[in-house]
């Protein structure tokens, strides 16, 4: 199982950014897939998450209205547009699959890991 990041960079705060995170997951379609990042020196928070046939999305309050998550069951990616990126948004972020049909925002309930990609906001 594999789950390739990509996306992130440098962006100046209020800019946008969209990751995308390709899963060679045989269960992709029937699996819940999330976002979470991890600043230096910080746990690993949940982001966002959205159920199997995408008719549900959760938000960490920090993100809500500003990142939007979405799915293509069809290319196994899902992915998330960043808006109104700011400073504290800086992270690594990593795309994340959960067997089950039950959304947690605990990271070690969660089943496969992507590597991560690092977003980067300056003021």
């Amino acid at each position: 199982v594999q789950l390739q990041a990509s996306g992130g960079g440098l962006v100046q705060a209020g800019g946008s950014l969209r990751l995308s995170c390709a899963a060679s997951l045989r269960t992709f379609s029937s699996s819940i897939m999330g976002w979470f990042r991890q600043a230096p020196g910080k746990e690993r928070e949940f982001v966002a998450a959205i159920t199997q046939n995408g008719d549900s999305t959760y938000y960490a309050d920090s993100v809500k209205g500003r990142f939007t998550i979405s799915r293509d069951n069809a290319k196994n990616t899902v992915y998330l547009q960043m808006n109104s990126l700011k400073p504290e948004d800086t992270a690594v972020y990593y795309c994340a699959a959960r067997a089950n049909t039950k959304v947690v925002t605990t990271p070690l309930q969660w089943h496969y890991w992507g590597q991560g990609t690092q977003v980067t906001v300056s003021s």
